[in-house]
């Protein structure tokens, strides 16, 4: 089961190309699964298969996988063409080199280009023309594709040293300590993300037969549900695991787990831009979401089984998460949240 969740930002700022070409964002929404009442909520978050199954429905019904936001269309099966090379690449390094080589055949030019030098490299955003992008969600969706493409073909995450945006800090900035978990840059001269050169000599482990499985369901699924398995964060979760009805383990014992002390996770997490008692609160958060949406679970059995003793101790938390109770969280589900 899928527990991520997705802000309600990202939800209506990819929906904004489709709106623009005249499309029925409601019909839209409907056929990913996601109730329209839903995103009346202010604090709205869906699980990350709706979100997924939001972004096949839009390239499919645009057949644009710049999604109506890019200098021009990307039809739909361009990145499946881009992977069919990139799959027999040796390295990460000749990877990058090659996407960009296939990328820059199309006028106006939207890509990664890849820049080393004697420690780091970056993948630097290089697009031509004019944007219709102004929640920047395609210029987002560029750098978390590219990044976790690379990701998965060698195995193993790319840990970022920096990212960098030549736009100011949006208002949904706060998102993106929770996307790219490293320092954040904003206003700078250009967009990019750094990582160390190391990772330029990993080798390609995928195959064709996975190349074409993980076709299935990506790039959708690289934007809703990241590889969080080498992060600080991402093992935390893995220890903390799912069932809130047992103590939740502390912070000294999730130290001790991962082979390290308190102060130095402490200052680890503080550098993806989290803290314990944010994952903490935001897998609690998710998993009280997923309960929400199965109508035949009573609201006082998902406070218990998300941890809260107290019902009511329970609907104050969720109401700080998302600014309404679990009861009209639920009726914006079912489509008849009133207001």
């Amino acid at each position: 089961m899928s527990t991520l969740t997705v802000s309600k930002h990202f939800v209506e700022a990819s929906l904004s190309g489709a709106e623009r070409l005249g499309l029925d964002v409601r019909l839209l929404l409907q056929e990913a699964g996601i109730s329209p009442d839903l995103l009346r909520i202010e604090k709205a978050r869906v699980n990350s298969d709706q979100f997924s199954r939001l972004m096949q429905v839009i390239w499919s019904r645009t057949d644009d996988e710049f999604m109506g936001m890019g200098p021009r269309r990307a039809r739909y099966g361009t990145f499946a063409t881009m992977c069919a090379l990139v799959i027999n690449c040796q390295t990460l390094e000749e990877v990058f080199q090659r996407a960009f080589r296939f990328s820059r055949l199309f006028e106006p030019m939207v890509s990664m280009e890849l820049e080393v030098n004697d420690t780091n490299a970056r993948l630097v955003s290089r697009i031509e023309g004019e944007l219709r992008d102004p929640a920047y969600f395609l210029q987002e969706s560029i750098l978390v594709i590219w990044h976790r493409l690379g990701s998965w073909l060698i195995g193993q995450p790319v840990e970022l040293e920096k990212a960098e945006f030549d736009y100011p800090r949006p208002e949904h900035g706060d998102e993106y300590r929770h996307i790219f978990h490293c320092p954040l840059s904003f206003d700078s001269d250009c967009t990019a993300l750094t990582f160390s050169k190391r990772f330029l000599s990993a080798p390609v482990i995928r195959d064709k037969p996975e190349m074409r499985q993980f076709l299935k369901t990506s790039p959708a699924d690289l934007l809703s549900r990241p590889d969080e398995s080498n992060t600080w964060t991402g093992r935390i979760r893995g220890l903390i695991g799912r069932d809130f009805s047992r103590p939740m383990p502390d912070f000294d014992w999730i130290a001790q787990e991962l082979h390290t002390s308190p102060q130095t996770l402490r200052r680890r997490l503080k550098q993806e831009n989290t803290s314990f008692q944010e994952i903490k609160d935001l897998l609690r958060r998710d998993m009280a979401i997923y309960y929400l949406s199965h109508q035949e679970l009573p609201i006082n059995d998902i406070a218990e089984r998300v941890g809260f003793t107290e019902p009511s101790t329970f609907h104050r938390a969720f109401k700080k998460w998302t600014g309404v109770t679990p009861g009209a969280w639920r009726e914006g589900e079912r489509g008849d949240l009133v207001q």
